[in-house]
């Protein structure tokens, strides 16, 4: 098949972290020049298995109770490893949780990478799903014991073996293709790049002197780390990322809100020099409309760092400036022929009625010469501004999102007031001193469509609200 020996690897885990969780089972496949041998161990990972992780693999407590610790089987797992093709379905998950167990006992562990996710999406592009149960169903392969390490590795043998049968010249090429080390900037450790998780989160690079250059957030951290790294990095953002950054730090999340959200944080607190959205603006408005002594509303620009926009009820727009307020309400007034002057965007003249400028082109009904009541332009302007008009909170306390990884097995509580995030906790103990000691609420306009946007399809069961004492996290 290829050149060099070959090791289909697979393991079982207490849950998705690479960094939080720990190897249960191990299951490896390994084919050289000596033919095709097998090694599979029970680990003890010292910690206990969540439920839903024992009823899936089947790997109890007490099964790994007397099983050697990772310390104990690595040194045989690392010559079994050494020099051979890592193949893997979902290759980043189990390349990282051995990278990870290896790390915490000060050893070193690369290796050439081949996930049969990948491979298959490649030579079966028509085919809809490519995890293991559909590959394994597709080719018919003589597989038992689902989710089992060596079960599980046996069946990546099998697929390979099945597509070297079928299609061989094709196979080496997308193998040689997927293997490729991709191009990185030439200040940057390729080391660094290796350990980045195929997980959701945010990334945050950095350059000279160790100076924020960039944040951003993805379902997948390597593999959008790696397309600022692409072909076109010759024209502007990329190309300036390329040139100077020097180290790459990332944060995992359970799900897409919290990437978001601890993106739009961290840009406002580092306020890196290459990214020009999300930024902290301490020009953001809204329009309040107050009535004056004639029955006519009129909109007055108020501005967050004088209101706590999370409590007020009469707000209409949220905008980053002045500038972008008056324009947005002339567009409106445009749009449904209401009269400049009565919404203060012209000034009205004291000795006599005349017409706004709007009127001149008829493009207003005359509300500022008495030819429509203020009743009528009150209604009218009401509806128009209705489209824009900022959310009451829903909620008489604070709440929590509950959101989940795609194996239900990390959870993150997002916890918010007044459309303001507090903060995020993955655990009870967190919970309870950030409800103890919460910070001030502040108000921020990409946080509050964040959460408008989620809200809109969120599910009953993930808002949780916190107006008892004590509320679970595992709940």
């Amino acid at each position: 098949m290829l050149d060099q020996p070959i090791v289909f690897v697979d393991l079982e885990t207490t849950g998705g972290s690479t960094t939080a969780d720990r190897i249960t089972e191990i299951g490896i496949v390994e084919v050289g020049v000596d033919g095709v041998s097998e090694w599979s161990t029970l680990v003890n990972p010292h910690m206990a298995i969540p439920p839903f992780i024992e009823k899936l693999t089947g790997i109890s407590n007490d099964m790994v109770k007397t099983a050697p610790s990772f310390a104990e089987v690595a040194g045989d797992l690392a010559q079994r490893l050494a020099g051979k093709l890592f193949v893997a379905h979902n290759a980043r998950f189990d390349y990282g949780f051995l990278k990870n167990e290896f790390k915490r006992l000060n050893v070193t562990f690369r290796a050439d990478v081949l996930c049969t996710v990948k491979l298959s999406r490649r030579l079966y592009p028509r085919e809809y799903k490519h995890n293991l149960d559909s590959i394994i169903a597709r080719h018919d392969l003589p597989i038992e014991a689902r989710h089992r390490a060596l079960a599980d590795a046996r069946a990546l043998w099998l697929f390979l073996r099945k597509v070297e049968q079928e299609q061989p010249a094709e196979l080496k090429a997308a193998i040689l293709e997927l293997i490729k080390q991709p191009a990185l900037p030439p200040f940057l450790d390729r080391d660094v790049v290796e350990d980045l998780p195929e997980s959701c989160g945010v990334y945050l690079m950095y350059g000279e002197n160790n100076l924020p250059i960039y944040v951003g957030k993805s379902t997948n951290i390597r593999k959008r780390v790696l397309q600022h790294f692409g072909a076109d990095t010759q024209h502007g953002k990329e190309m300036q990322i390329a040139q100077q950054v020097r180290r790459i730090d990332w944060i995992e999340t359970a799900g897409e809100l919290g990437a978001l959200l601890t993106e739009s944080r961290l840009i406002k607190e580092l306020q890196p020099t290459l990214n020009h959205r999300l930024r902290r603006n301490n020009e953001m408005c809204a329009w309040q409309l107050q009535e004056m002594e004639d029955g006519f509303l009129r909109p007055k620009l108020v501005y967050a760092q004088d209101l706590d926009f999370g409590w007020q009820e009469n707000l209409y727009g949220l905008y980053h400036s002045q500038r972008e307020a008056h324009n947005t309400l002339r567009k409106i007034a445009e749009v449904n022929q209401l009269c400049l002057i009565r919404l203060g965007l012209e000034t009205a003249n004291r000795k006599a009625l005349k017409p706004c400028f709007a009127y001149q082109l008829r493009r207003c009904r005359g509300a500022c010469i008495g030819r429509e009541e203020a009743g009528m332009h009150n209604i009218r302007l009401l509806t128009a501004l209705s489209k824009v008009r900022v959310q009451v909170w829903p909620y008489g306390t604070i709440i929590a999102l509950r959101e989940r990884d795609a194996l239900g097995a990390r959870q993150d509580l997002h916890i918010v007031d007044h459309w303001c995030h507090l903060g995020t906790v993955s655990d009870e103990a967190a919970l309870q001193a950030l409800l103890a000691s919460p910070p001030k609420p502040r108000f921020d306009i990409d946080t509050y469509k964040l959460l408008t946007k989620y809200l809109k399809h969120a599910k009953a069961e993930d808002i949780v609200m916190l107006n008892c004492p004590v509320v679970s996290v595992a709940d």
